[in-house]
């Protein structure tokens, strides 16, 4: 993971539902070319909270769109088939994309869970990100995969997770939304400190959308400042990368950009 470009800003594709969808294509492209213009990466999602929407693959394609070294993370979960698998990882292959970020991810009935004798791994009863993992360092061995690490879950469960999760070769991981100084993200510091975190600030003042993410309830009006937040991540968490879910491209994304050229 480069340590060139410090903000992964969060994109995610149109639904395949969309009513508004050549709106929402320009819109993607427009934003595709200013955050590599930005000198961020653009950190593509894969089915969002299990709604199907286009692959990178097809976004790049429709909109020959074009991956600046370093600059674009594809997500990529264990819901799809094996054909659409190797085609994403060819077509990111041959399109100078090496960063991934490999996810169990969230499913749906309209999505195909791939099964382990898909992923060459007939021993494990359900696949996860550690078979993915796998599987694309036996046959993709020059991407540069990462994984997830949520604090939120039990640590005795988290942590082995995370240690399958590198033993299957991930290179660093990006957390789930972190509020203010966290236990366990400590933890993963202290006993990781080589491993490289992207810490992942929620840029919506809706905090109550994390409520299942966080286990607490959240009052709508629940008083959340993002760029505040931001800021006290940098200073508990000085990773020097961040990943930034949900920014507003109309007042938060211009005052990022000129710190960063600032900096």
């Amino acid at each position: 993971m480069s340590e060139k470009h410090p903000y992964h800003i969060e994109m995610t594709p149109p639904k395949h539902s969309s009513q508004k969808l050549e709106e929402e294509l320009e819109r993607f492209a427009e934003r595709f070319e200013r955050i590599q213009e930005s000198g961020f990466i653009a950190s593509i999602t894969d089915n969002a909270m299990g709604r199907s929407a286009f692959q990178t693959y097809e976004m790049m394609d429709e909109l020959e769109l074009v991956a600046r070294p370093d600059q674009v993370l594809i997500h990529l979960n264990t819901f799809h088939t094996k054909q659409e698998l190797d085609h994403i990882l060819e077509h990111a292959k041959e399109h100078g994309i090496r960063n991934i970020l490999a996810l169990t991810g969230d499913g749906s009935d309209k999505l195909h869970k791939l099964e382990p004798e898909e992923l060459e791994a007939p021993d494990v009863p359900v696949t996860t990100s550690v078979e993915l993992i796998k599987y694309i360092y036996k046959h993709y061995p020059d991407f540069i995969v990462g994984a997830a690490f949520n604090p939120y879950e039990p640590p005795e469960f988290e942590f082995p997770k995370l240690e399958r999760k590198i033993a299957a070769g991930a290179k660093y991981v990006i957390t789930q939304p972190i509020i203010g100084k966290d236990e366990q993200m400590d933890r993963l510091f202290k006993e990781y400190p080589d491993l490289p975190v992207v810490v992942e600030c929620w840029m919506s003042k809706k905090l109550h959308l994390l409520a299942d993410v966080l286990e607490r309830d959240i009052p709508e009006d629940y008083p959340y400042d993002p760029m505040a937040m931001l800021e006290e991540l940098n200073e508990v968490y000085p990773t020097g990368r961040n990943y930034l879910a949900m920014i507003g491209y109309k007042t938060q994304y211009p005052v990022i950009e000129e710190k960063y050229n600032e900096e």
